[in-house]
Formats: C-alpha cells, sequence, structure tokens
C-alpha cells in the first residue's frame, strides 16, 4: 500500500503529484472515515488551495457529509472554531511553508488536534482500497458557510495574556505577515492589545511575491530593516499558513525558534513549576537547560507537529514546541499557534519589564546550523538505513526517535532525517560555537551526497 500523509498531512504539487481525482478520492476516504459527519474546513491563501477545497469537499458531500465553510483563516484558527462548531472533524487545505506551488490537506478530529498517525494509516487504507461509503443521490450532504471564526479566534488568544500590561507598554511591532492569511488575525491581535502594528508584505497572495512562505533567516531582510527604520520594540514573521511565528529583537537581530520557545518555556515553569515541554529531537539543548534550571520536563518525539500534540493531550503538558517557530500552549489549545506565540512574547516582556533582546540574553547560547540535501523520493527511505550502517561508532551515542541523531563528546550533535514533506534530507547540527556546527552540517551534508553517488552506481 503506498502513503499518502507525510510529516504534516498530505501534500503535493496541483496536477503533478496531487491531481483533482487524488482530492476527490480522498475526500471519499475521509468522509468515510468520520462516517458522513459534521466537517469543518478552511484553507489558507496558496493559489491551489480554492481548488483542493472544492475537490476534495465533493468527495465529503458524496458521503453524506456536512460540511461548514470557514472560508480563508489560519490553521489555528480553523483548529480552534472546531470545538465551538461542535464537529466531527476539520479539513484545512494549506502547505504550510512549502513553496507556492504546493498544495496540502491537513485532517484534525473534533477538538481541532490533527488525527493521529494510525487513524492516518486508516484514511489510507479506505483510499487505496477504494472501500469508500458513498450514500444515494438523496443523501448527499450540503455546504454552508460560517461567520465569526476570526473573531472568536482573537479573543481566545488576547484572554491568555495580561492585556492592561502590555496595553501599558505600547509596544511597536512589525509584522512580516509574507503574503498569507496571518494577515487576517496578527494585526487585530495586536490592536487588541494597544500595540503600534507596522505590516510588510500584509495582501494575501498565493505567489507569494514578497518572500518565500518559509519564515527563515534568509528570507527576512526586510523585516529585519522595518525594525531598525520603525525603532520598533521587535519583529515577527509568519509562515504561510500562521501556525508559527520567528522573532526580531528591538535591535535587529533574528533569533531561531528554539529560543523563543525556550522562553515561553522559562516563563510556563516558571509559575508553574514542574511542567512538561514536549518537543522533536530536532530542538535546541537550550529547553533542557531551561527545564532543569526551573525543575521542569522535557519530553521528546518525533518530528511532526502530530507528534507533538498527541503527546501533549497524553501527558496533560502545559506547553509544545518546535525548532521552526511553533508554540502550542496547552491553556489555549495543543496545536501549534503563531498567533497565541506573539501574546506570549509581548506578555512575558510586559510582566518582566525587559526587552527582548535583555530577556533572551539570559538564556544559554548554542549555534545550530540546517542544510537540505535533494534527492529522488524513491531512494529516501533505502538511504537511511546505509548511512545508519555507516556512521556506526562516530560519536558518544546514537538516537533513533527519528532519523539519526549522533551526540559527540563535545555535547555537539548531528541530526540526519528525510523530509517528510518534500524529497530532501534534513540535516541539523548544534554545538557551543558555530564553527562546529558549521563543520559537523558540512561533513554530513557531503556524507550523504557522497552515499547517494554510491547508492546510485551500485
Amino acid at each position: 500500500m503506498g502513503r499518502l500523509f507525510g510529516t504534516n498531512g498530505v501534500r503535493g504539487i496541483l496536477n503533478k503529484t496531487i491531481t483533482i481525482d487524488t482530492l476527490i478520492r480522498l475526500g471519499y476516504a475521509i468522509g468515510t472515515f468520520f462516517k458522513g459527519g459534521r466537517i469543518l474546513v478552511g484553507m489558507d491563501g496558496r493559489v491551489g488551495s480554492p481548488v483542493a477545497k472544492t475537490a476534495t469537499i465533493s468527495g465529503l458531500l458524496a458521503t453524506g457529509c456536512e460540511v461548514l465553510d470557514a472560508g480563508l483563516a489560519p490553521t489555528p484558527t480553523i483548529q480552534y472554531d472546531a470545538r465551538f462548531n461542535d464537529v466531527d472533524g476539520c479539513v484545512i487545505f494549506t502547505a504550510s511553508h512549502n513553496p507556492p506551488e504546493y498544495i496540502g490537506i491537513k485532517v484534525c478530529g473534533p477538538d481541532g488536534v490533527e488525527i493521529q498517525r494510525e487513524d492516518e494509516e486508516k484514511i489510507e487504507s479506505i483510499f487505496f482500497e477504494g472501500k469508500y461509503n458513498l450514500v444515494g443521490w438523496n443523501m448527499v450532504g450540503r455546504v454552508r458557510g460560517i461567520v465569526g471564526s476570526i473573531e472568536r479566534y482573537v479573543e481566545a488568544v488576547v484572554k491568555h495574556v495580561d492585556r492592561e500590561s502590555i496595553a501599558r507598554n505600547r509596544y511597536r511591532v512589525v509584522v512580516d505577515l509574507g503574503n498569507g492569511v496571518s494577515a487576517l488575525t496578527i494585526p487585530y491581535i495586536l490592536r487588541f492589545l494597544k500595540c503600534e502594528v507596522y505590516t510588510i508584505n500584509d495582501h494575501i497572495d498565493g505567489f507569494f511575491p514578497g518572500r518565500s512562505p518559509e519564515p527563515s533567516e534568509e528570507n527576512l531582510g526586510m523585516l529585519i530593516k522595518a525594525v531598525k527604520a520603525f525603532d520598533a520594540d521587535l519583529g515577527v514573521a509568519y509562515d504561510g499558513d500562521g501556525d508559527r511565528a520567528i522573532f526580531v529583537d528591538e535591535n535587529g537581530v533574528f533569533h531561531h525558534g528554539d529560543r523563543s520557545l525556550a522562553l515561553i518555556e522559562d516563563y510556563v515553569m516558571e509559575v508553574k513549576p514542574g511542567a512538561t515541554l514536549v518537543t522533536p529531537v530536532s530542538t535546541s539543548q537550550i529547553v533542557d537547560d531551561v527545564a532543569k534550571m526551573r525543575g521542569g520536563k522535557v519530553m521528546r518525539v518525533r518530528v511532526g507537529s502530530v507528534d507533538v500534540s498527541w503527546t501533549m493531550k497524553r501527558l496533560n503538558a502545559e506547553l509544545g514546541g518546535e525548532e521552526n517557530g511553533g508554540i502550542f500552549y496547552g491553556p489555549h489549545q495543543p496545536v501549534r499557534d503563531g498567533g497565541m506565540a506573539t501574546a506570549l512574547i509581548l506578555h512575558i516582556l510586559a510582566t518582566r519589564g525587559e526587552s527582548l533582546s535583555e530577556t533572551l540574553s539570559k538564556l544559554p547560547a548554542y549555534y545550530m546550523v540546517k542544510r537540505k540535501v535533494s534527492l529522488k523520493e524513491e531512494v529516501k527511505s533505502r538511504l537511511l538505513s546505509i548511512i545508519e550502517e555507516k556512521i556506526k561508532g562516530e560519536g558518544e551515542r546514537v538516537e533513533k526517535i527519528d532519523g539519526l541523531k549522533v551526540w559527540f563528546n563535545d555535547g555537539s550533535w548531528i541530526l540526519i532525517r528525510p523530509s517528510g514533506t518534500e524529497p530532501l534530507y534534513r540535516i541539523i547540527a548544534e554545538a557551543r560555537s558555530y564553527e562546529r556546527a558549521e563543520r559537523l552540517a558540512e561533513e554530513y551534508s557531503r556524507f550523504i551526497v557522497e552515499t547517494m553517488k554510491e547508492l546510485a552506481s551500485s
């Protein structure tokens, strides 16, 4: 049997790796899985999302589903609205940070959390075996639009922070919305908190003309300049569907998602000693240092928001996070939420009376370097076992929670794992110095390229 779901839902290129026929049949499979129930749908601003949504809805209706359409909205907004609308599940059309040509389908349960891996496999079985529960012509479902999702979400976010303390500071915030659907929520959250807001790339455009939908350091030059030009207190950038946030301090310094996560972790574990953070193996050691200092716990899981969310639910954990800027705040909802992350950072700054650079400077310092190695999809899984055999004995220990994570005696590490959303391998190296991290990343990137060549010639 083939695979549909990757690390975060189903993704591919419209009319190339995902066809209209595939989308309709996926709608059949999802509708069959939810037994013709009540389904909330919403989408990001990608060019292909309306096509993906329309085709998939057709499949859902054919299985008797009632579809509630929230229209354009950030992913965490739709996830939050699931409980309000008392639905059996959600289908969100987003490819998050992927290039513009990609579309994606994320399937969530009645609480807005992505369904578990075993449920993804059930949908795949229905899809590949063609065991659809299609209803008669007089039993097909109907679609109706809903309103108020944005307003409900904004109100839910701001109730978790000290609005008066934030308002007194009148923070100046520059937000790079990346031509994504965060434009529908983030400015309103900030204005509700009495911030002075400056926006970049604030019109929704599925071609992402302002920058790539991935809020990486190399894509945020305009934000960094704007923070300095407007003498802002901080800058924030979002991915295409608004579930991740990356921060720039008042000096225009970019901070990786690990550091903003560690800052929020420090706050959560300060107010609730013994709290648990759930985070993937790709996250910096900084979170372990903070937990040790605050008497909290860290639980490591596979890369992917599904694994973080479900582990949080199982442990009733207060916080989850990823190195890519994903923050899962349990008291709000155990899913990635860029709006909630932004409000929490402002709350921390206001209650501590410090600037972003000041409060971040108190955290331990680590350096992380990331690389990508493109390859053909069919060799991704074969390559990992070959790499594992080759690196035996390279470091102090090897972890296999997800991919291969090699630890070295100096505390540095390298993570090698196949991407669940694109035909490539991701390499992450971390060390106490940038030079050491860069050397590890370069060495293992070359190692993977050479291994691929050997595989191709064998």
